[in-house]
Formats: structure tokens, C-alpha cells, sequence
């Protein structure tokens, strides 16, 4: 059973790490890329119809959330797929533990842990959003 379980784990991962680049492509054309990213670095935008940049603090600010979400976002949702993860093979601890009392203790924390990982996600979720509506200039 445990060779399965083995198995299966490695196949999805292998099948997950393939799957990831071919859904998710990063396609961007070299003029965009030109455009959005010329002037980065300072904190300023470019405006195409000119040759100069523009000094743009709002936009800035708007950069450095949408950035803080997104690795809020990427982080959460390995946690959470981690979490799911760890909730099966806890599961399938407690099915194969043949009513060994410490077995049993070990696969309840593991799926304990496991929803304890996920609340925790929830919570980092809602107080990042909380604190960046708070941290953000208002209209």
C-alpha cells in the first residue's frame, strides 16, 4: 500500500511540475516589455506618446501592492496545496494504521496540522488585504 501511495505522489508531482509551465505561459511581446518596464526603477512611468518619464507616485504605490498580493497569493496557495496534501496522507494514515493507538495519535496530527496550516493561510489572507487597504492612499 505504501509503494501505491509512493507512487501516486511521485506521479502527481512530476505530472504538477510539467503541468505548471505549459498552463500558465508568460508570453509577452518585447515591445511591452520595452514600454512598461524603461523606466522601473525609479519609480517612474513612461508615456509612450513622449521620449521622457514621468515621475508617478500613485502608480508606485499600486506596483508595490499588486506585487505584495501577488507573493501573498503564490505563497498562500502552495500552503494550501501542501495543506490538502498533508490532509490525505494523513487520512490515508489513519485507514492503514490498523488500529495501532500510536498511529492513529500520528496521522489525527498530521491532519490537525494540516487544518491548522490552512486557518493560518485564511488569516494572512484577510490581514494582508486588511493592512494594504489601510496602507494605501485613499481616493
Amino acid at each position: 500500500m505504501k509503494k501505491i501511495i509512493k507512487r501516486f505522489l511521485t506521479a502527481l508531482s512530476i505530472t504538477t511540475l510539467f503541468a505548471v509551465p505549459i498552463l500558465a505561459p508568460a508570453m509577452v511581446s518585447a515591445q511591452d516589455a520595452i514600454n512598461t518596464n524603461l523606466c522601473n526603477g525609479a519609480n517612474l512611468s513612461f508615456d509612450p506618446s513622449s521620449t521622457t518619464c514621468v515621475n508617478d507616485p500613485a502608480t508606485a504605490q499600486d506596483k508595490v501592492d499588486s506585487i505584495v498580493k501577488l507573493v501573498i497569493n503564490i505563497f498562500s496557495l502552495i500552503v494550501g496545496i501542501v495543506s490538502v496534501i498533508m490532509i490525505i496522507i494523513g487520512g490515508l494514515k489513519y485507514i492503514t494504521s490498523g488500529g495501532d493507538s500510536g498511529n492513529i495519535t500520528g496521522a489525527k496530527n498530521t491532519i490537525l496540522y494540516a487544518i491548522i496550516g490552512l486557518v493560518v493561510v485564511a488569516l494572512a489572507q484577510v490581514i494582508v488585504r486588511f493592512v494594504l487597504a489601510k496602507a494605501s492612499p485613499g481616493p
